[in-house]
């Protein structure tokens, strides 16, 4: 593939780094100061709107929706989408400025490959207006949810309506006020393939039995105003024109939807990494230590360089990834996106942890965006699929190309006999 950026991508890095420097940067202090005043909890920043209304103004909208969407996308490929990304992460919330934060951008790619024109027309729509929000709701706390085939939540069929039962948590976005709709993975059967029991249906927000049973920190922070939260479905009615792709497609569509979001988080985490080892190098060269600057240390040297090294591989494999996506299809390049989903979390959290080391104590407190960069990178490694479920598939995927001899041109298993 050829690395090199188009016109037309470097256009856009211009113009999203140009708002970045302008809108959102000097809105970071101001964003934090609300979000830390517990009398503002689940309420929207201002400034957030406000960002968003110009970001659309701009035409930095929905970037995401890769082009085979037709008339919903902007016309982007994946890995024209992924420098911006990249860009967008350098702030935690950035991505939300420019309609293409998670979860929703993960619930429009469903409803834009899935969903039923009635479906589109009522939900998408203001999905792509970023007019309302949306949860996801798949895992399960009294389940080992990494095997989605492991999740009990009851979908069933009672005359034209659905009736659903059961118990989500790292709901993402569900106690944001503007969440209206929810995406539930559910069980329509319990007999029969283990990957076609499962079924997708869209249940509204404000549907009668959607209980908000408690918000879950993340390192002790509670992430307003979306957050992520468990929530009870107790006699939830919805109709069966709710149902999404037809009963039985769930899992289809639940590894539909992961493909696209674990790249994302991939492209937003070197940004994370790449802005946190850019401070590191800011900071190291302005003090002073034992008469001399911590930046002619040898060992943090070899932490700035080690860093530039991860954060180069990461992205390449990142647009190596998006790549074969643009080319192959989400399910054509399931080993590369496995690869980047294993690498880059890791990648983020390692450089954001010398960072830290770096600056000392202030690299520890909310001075610097460091430590949210740390543990974004941290909890990714179980979102959309912990690490030894990736590690797992990719190794089996590794062994099988070995045994059919397609790692390769050249690889052979044994020396010829001599």
């Amino acid at each position: 593939m050829d690395f090199e950026y188009s016109a037309k991508t470097r256009d856009l890095m211009k113009q999203i780094d140009d708002f970045m420097q302008v809108h959102v940067f000097p809105a970071e202090a101001e964003f934090d100061e609300f979000t830390d005043d517990p009398a503002n909890r689940w309420v929207v920043p201002p400034m957030i709107e406000t960002l968003k209304s110009k970001a659309k103004a701009a035409g930095l909208w929905s970037l995401f929706l890769p082009h085979e969407y037709g008339r919903f996308s902007p016309g982007l490929t994946n890995l024209e989408y992924a420098p911006l990304a990249e860009l967008m992460g350098r702030v935690e919330w950035a991505s939300e400025v420019f309609n293409c934060n998670a979860p929703d951008t993960g619930n429009m790619e469903v409803l834009a490959r899935y969903g039923s024109e009635a479906q589109q027309e009522r939900w998408l729509k203001p999905l792509l207006d970023g007019t309302i929000r949306s949860a996801y709701l798949m895992t399960e706390p009294r389940v080992a949810s990494s095997d989605a085939t492991n999740i009990e939540c009851s979908i069933v069929r009672d005359g034209d309506d659905y009736v659903i039962n059961g118990r989500k948590w790292w709901s993402s976005s569900v106690y944001d006020p503007r969440c209206e709709l929810l995406l539930v993975m559910g069980k329509t059967r319990t007999d029969g393939p283990r990957h076609t029991q499962q079924s997708t249906i869209i249940v509204p927000m404000k549907t009668p039995g959607v209980r908000l049973v408690r918000p879950l920190k993340v390192f002790g922070e509670i992430h307003s105003p979306s957050g992520h939260g468990e929530v009870a479905l107790e006699n939830v009615r919805v109709p069966v024109t709710n149902l999404i792709h037809g009963e039985g497609r769930g899992f289809e569509i639940a590894q539909g939807r992961l493909g696209p979001g674990r790249i994302h988080h991939c492209m937003r985490l070197i940004g994370a990494a790449q802005r946190s080892l850019d401070l590191m190098c800011r900071r190291v060269e302005s003090r002073v230590a034992f008469g001399r600057k911590l930046s002619e240390q040898s060992s943090i040297r070899q932490d700035i360089a080690r860093s530039r090294c991860e954060i180069e591989q990461a992205r390449l494999l990142t647009l190596a990834a998006a790549d074969k996506m643009d080319r192959a299809g989400n399910k054509g390049a399931k080993d590369l996106i496995s690869m980047i989903k294993i690498v880059a979390p890791q990648m983020c959290q390692n450089v954001a942890d010398r960072a830290i080391q770096a600056f000392g104590a202030k690299g520890l407190c909310q001075d610097t965006p460091i430590a949210a960069a740390f543990a974004y990178g941290r909890y990714v490694r179980l979102a959309d699929g912990p690490d030894e479920v990736h590690m797992g598939q990719l190794a089996k995927w590794t062994i099988e190309a070995a045994m059919a001899g397609t790692n390769g041109p050249g690889c052979t298993l044994e020396r010829p006999a001599t």
